[in-house]
C-alpha cells in the first residue's frame, strides 16, 4: 500500500468548532470522492505521550494500493477539489499542514 499522512495543527480554540465542521463535513467527504483511493482513516488527537499536549489536532492516513494509483488520483478533478479545500482551510483557520509519504514496509 502506498500512503499519504496528512498533520494538521490546532485550530485556535475559537475556531475548534468551526475547523471540525468543516474538516469531517468537507474535507474528508471530498478525500472520500478519489476514485483511487483504498482507504482514509481520519484521527482527532487529544493527548500527547505521558500526558504531554499533542503535536497535531489532525491526522488523516490515506492509502492506495500503489504509487501509480495515487499519480492516477492527483490527475483528477477530484484531487483538485481536495487540494483547494485544504488550501481554503489553511487560510481560514491559521492552521498549518504536514504531509509525508510512502509504502508499506
Amino acid at each position: 500500500m502506498f500512503k499519504l499522512i496528512a498533520l494538521w495543527s490546532s485550530p485556535k480554540a475559537e475556531d475548534l468548532s468551526a475547523f471540525e465542521t468543516a474538516y469531517t463535513n468537507v474535507h474528508a467527504r471530498l478525500a472520500r470522492a478519489l476514485p483511487n483511493l483504498a482507504g482514509l482513516e481520519t484521527i482527532r488527537l487529544g493527548e500527547g505521550l505521558e500526558g504531554a499536549a499533542p503535536d497535531y489536532h489532525r491526522v488523516a492516513i490515506m492509502s492506495w494500493a500503489d504509487k501509480a494509483a495515487f499519480e492516477r488520483d492527483g490527475l483528477t478533478p477530484e484531487w483538485t477539489a481536495l487540494r483547494t479545500d485544504a488550501g481554503q482551510m489553511l487560510e481560514r483557520f491559521g492552521v498549518s499542514l504536514n504531509s509525508s509519504m510512502g509504502e508499506d514496509a
